[in-house]
């Protein structure tokens, strides 16, 4: 790839020291990648996804806790919970009637980096 005439001197040359515009370019992720990059980013950008997912960081819970801390119909409540399971955020397990969700290992890194990203949360409201 041929760079563009008008671009800064100390930027031609950074690009240049890294092997070049197609070099950089190779380095990007793939188109599949990116879109499950971004359907993580929109999973993680709805509020009541966040708080489901903060208090299944603290505690497994129920669809009927669940309900009751977010205060949503349970239509409402199964439609957030679908979208996070199916980007894999968290998980289920059948226990007699009750379908018991937690974080998984992945949804537990997420957390982990929004809390490292935005400092402690307990106690802030």
């Amino acid at each position: 790839m041929v760079l563009p005439d008008n671009i800064p001197a100390d930027m031609e040359r950074e690009i240049n020291e890294k092997g070049g515009l197609e070099s950089i370019t190779l380095k990007i992720p793939s188109r599949e990648l990116l879109n499950r990059i971004a359907k993580i980013h929109q999973a993680l950008s709805d509020v009541i996804r966040l708080k489901i997912m903060f208090f299944l960081y603290e505690q497994r819970a129920c669809v009927c806790l669940l309900r009751q801390i977010t205060s949503l119909a349970y239509s409402k409540l199964s439609y957030h919970l679908k979208i996070l399971r199916d980007i894999g955020l968290i998980t289920y397990e059948k226990s007699g009637n009750y379908a018991i969700y937690s974080l998984t290992d992945f949804g537990k890194f997420c957390i982990e980096n929004c809390i490292a990203a935005s400092g402690d949360y307990r106690g802030e409201e």
